[in-house]
């Protein structure tokens, strides 16, 4: 397929570790049919959040708008567990504070910012509650890694379920002309679809970069039939990450572009039994190009192309969460469905 992107490309490893400063690591207990996964960016990023869905599950999404104090978070935890799994955040918080990486207290110490959101798995495994707990935070930050990200049926995609498929969590990044990387890692847990039902192949697989869904994103598949929606038992959420200078305003902005993606990959979205939450996490590594001229906002034009290639990341990650996750807990994925005759 063509590069949609134009003269944009996918990073090196096509991850949201693309991004310098970022590091993902995930916790999977595979028996509960759970996880975590964790993004840790240890020396602080400008972070925003775009909240659409009617049922979301957050922590410290306040402690984000433009006008509170604090503009950076050390990490990101996504999770599984819906309201139970929050306590993983704790983890994260507390392996940080042993780090020395946090906002700057008196007398040396610090308060790390811990943004969270949860996605609904909840009676999947062998218990309905699975043990979430602190733990599994802290395990995600002890696997976590600058280099390939390990996606599919792990972390916070372990028990997810996606259309009444396989759900799970997926990566994609994009290098733009100007330099500037960004990227999203996106556990996908939705009551949409991800397959256009007609076709039988991703909504938004006229994204693909590089051949990047190989094989499986060109098989035509045939769905099986819709499940009964549940009251609040889906959620699709994730990070973008770009390494950008952007004032927490603008990083707002690039979770809300970025929400367009989630939107277009996944049919419907925002509905009033998903939680759909986007963070943004800006390392500012790289100045964004000014566009000349008399007009007063000269990064505009950088942060709209910026946006929108986070929206293109959101799909790319949405489709790789579904053609990478296995068959798991009685919930068939992509890969088993059976083709459509010709």
């Amino acid at each position: 397929m063509n590069d949609a992107s134009g003269t944009a490309a996918p990073g090196a490893l096509n991850a949201l570790t693309d991004v310098e400063g970022i590091e993902v690591g995930h916790y999977t207990d595979r028996e509960a049919v759970c996880g975590v996964s964790v993004i840790l960016c240890r020396q602080g990023a400008v972070a925003g959040v775009d909240v659409r869905g009617a049922a979301p599950g957050t922590r410290e999404t306040d402690l984000l708008a433009p006008v509170n104090l604090v503009s950076q978070a050390q990490a990101v935890v996504l999770s599984g567990g819906s309201v139970y799994g929050l306590s993983a955040a704790d983890g994260v918080v507390r392996y940080l504070q042993e780090q020395g990486c946090g906002f700057p207290l008196q007398g040396g110490q610090v308060a790390p910012i811990v943004p969270a959101a949860v996605l609904y798995d909840l009676g999947r495994g062998p218990d309905f509650i699975p043990p979430i707990e602190a733990a599994w935070g802290r395990a995600a930050c002890e696997n976590a890694t600058s280099g390939d990200v390990e996606t599919g049926c792990v972390g916070a995609g372990t028990g997810a379920v996606a259309g009444g498929i396989k759900g799970g969590l997926g990566t994609a990044s994009c290098r733009l002309a100007s330099g500037v990387t960004v990227a999203a890692l996106i556990a996908v847990n939705s009551l949409g679809s991800v397959i256009d039902p007609v076709v039988g192949r991703p909504w938004e697989i006229g994204l693909e970069m590089a051949g990047e869904f190989g094989d499986a994103g060109r098989r035509h598949v045939v769905l099986p039939a819709a499940p009964d929606a549940a009251p609040a038992g889906n959620t699709t959420i994730g990070v973008v990450a770009t390494d950008a200078v952007l004032t927490k305003a603008e990083a707002q902005k690039v979770a809300q572009m970025a929400q367009d993606g989630l939107a277009r990959a996944i049919r419907p979205a925002h509905t009033m039994f998903d939680g759909d939450t986007i963070f943004c996490m800006a390392t500012g590594r790289r100045e964004l190009p000014e566009t000349p001229g008399f007009f007063t906002a000269p990064y505009a034009e950088a942060l709209n192309e910026l946006g929108h290639s986070a929206a293109d990341c959101v799909s790319r990650a949405i489709i790789h969460a579904i053609l990478e996750a296995g068959s798991m807990a009685g919930v068939l994925a992509l890969a088993d469905l059976p083709s459509e005759s010709t």
